[in-house]
């Protein structure tokens, strides 16, 4: 497994996470005015008077004078906030069955997006299959689909882009552009109408723990729900200037090496994406672009905080948003904060979220989602699942000794 997806102090003989509710994992309240919960107490029903000793009891044909209808039920009591482990979405201890179904023994990230049609799309990174044979079944990346509403145990995943019978594919292959490359990584992905964009990066090498090197990061285009990929040769972002051959560096775009597609409250039409640099050491900044040209880097606007204003076409005059250290990242206008959330993992490794009134911010502090002490075998990348913006927040979380994605539930305040 890539040494730089470990995160730092990962235990590799740690025991597997157990199901429920980790018992640390209390989130702090952050709740604005707008959107401030209030629990309903059940109304229980007057008790009936006692009889006297000459009374008896009414026939049963006899109608009871002004006898009162039965008070409605006392509503379902509202979850406590916490953070619990639903269940594996990948591996051996999934039911989604992925080593026999699709080879998948390891795997992570699963970034979800919704892919226009209530589907949920899902991307992992470095994959393998079937240790026995010669070289682990190794795939760069993998993708797999949902139409799970419900998320009871964990996401059930329908079916996956297939090699062969029994094989995942991989879904974005090497370009070679650049000299040395050791996996094509996605980092975020988005639809806009029935087409699926996929960010990813091209990595040169793994570092040490939670730091690596890219080449670029470019954006890859699906027309069929994420069966064949094509790659936009104008969406490169080179991180350097000597990392791909005969492509130009643009200063800013190493700050723009992985990223988080974020869809707007109501009445904006831009897209957001956040970019962070490679490893897990940088701040996150900010650009905005019309759907319409996602793919088209001159399109792109970046928010620059000492003018407080978006600078087009110029990635250098991103400022930053979310300071550092922070790790791979999702984002989503939650409808029950009506605010912006965004969830990573900080530099003491725990999974937190920021609120903030606008993607630019300004972002509130870190609010603690997942104590990293609660998983010793290493935990990285949370992506929220689309389909949940209210209270209760499900998002996938790698676990990197069991080297598998895991659901999980957050129930804010």
């Amino acid at each position: 497994m890539p040494i730089g997806h470990r995160p730092p102090n990962a235990n590799a003989h740690a025991p597997l996470p157990k199901l429920g509710l980790l018992p640390a994992a209390i989130i702090s309240a952050f709740v604005p005015h707008s959107a401030t919960v209030q629990q309903q107490a059940g109304v229980a029903p007057a008790p009936t008077p006692p009889a006297t000793a000459n009374q008896l009891p009414p026939k049963a044909t006899q109608p009871v004078p002004d006898a009162a209808a039965a008070p409605p039920p006392a509503p379902e009591p509202a979850a406590p906030p916490g953070t619990s482990l639903v269940g594996w979405v990948t591996g051996p201890d999934s039911p989604n069955d992925t080593l026999a179904r699709f080879a998948i023994s390891g795997t992570d990230l699963g970034i979800m997006w919704d892919n226009g049609a209530h589907t949920v799309l899902m991307a992992f990174g470095d994959t393998s299959g079937y240790c026995s044979v010669p070289g682990h079944q190794w795939r760069y990346n993998t993708l797999m689909r949902s139409q799970d509403g419900s998320l009871a145990n964990t996401i059930s995943v329908a079916n996956s882009p297939l090699w062969a019978r029994g094989i995942s594919k991989q879904i974005i292959n090497s370009t070679r552009w650049a000299p040395s490359e050791t996996g094509i990584i996605p980092t975020a992905g988005v639809s806009v109408g029935n087409t699926q964009y996929l960010n990813f990066m091209s990595i040169r090498s793994w570092d040490a723990n939670g730091a690596w090197t890219t080449n670029y990061s470019a954006t890859a285009v699906s027309p069929d729900n994420g069966e064949r990929w094509g790659i936009y040769p104008g969406s490169v972002r080179t991180a350097s200037p000597d990392s791909v051959p005969r492509v130009g560096f643009v200063a800013g775009n190493q700050n723009f090496q992985q990223s988080a597609f974020l869809r707007p409250g109501p009445g904006d039409p831009y897209l957001y994406t956040f970019g962070t640099p490679s490893g897990r050491g940088g701040s996150a900044y900010i650009a905005r672009v019309r759907p319409a040209a996602v793919p088209d880097l001159t399109k792109y606007e970046y928010w620059n905080s000492d003018n407080n204003a978006w600078v087009p076409n110029n990635p250098a005059a991103a400022t930053p948003v979310i300071p550092g250290p922070l790790g791979e990242m999702s984002a989503q206008y939650n409808t029950y904060l009506r605010q912006y959330l965004a969830l990573y993992c900080n530099g003491g490794n725990d999974v937190v979220m920021r609120t903030a009134p606008a993607p630019q911010g300004p972002w509130g502090p870190e609010q603690l989602l997942v104590p990293s002490m609660q998983f010793p075998g290493g935990i990285y990348a949370p992506f929220l699942h689309p389909w949940s913006t209210g209270r209760e927040l499900y998002f996938n979380l790698s676990e990197w000794q069991a080297y598998n994605v895991m659901l999980m539930k957050a129930v804010l305040p």
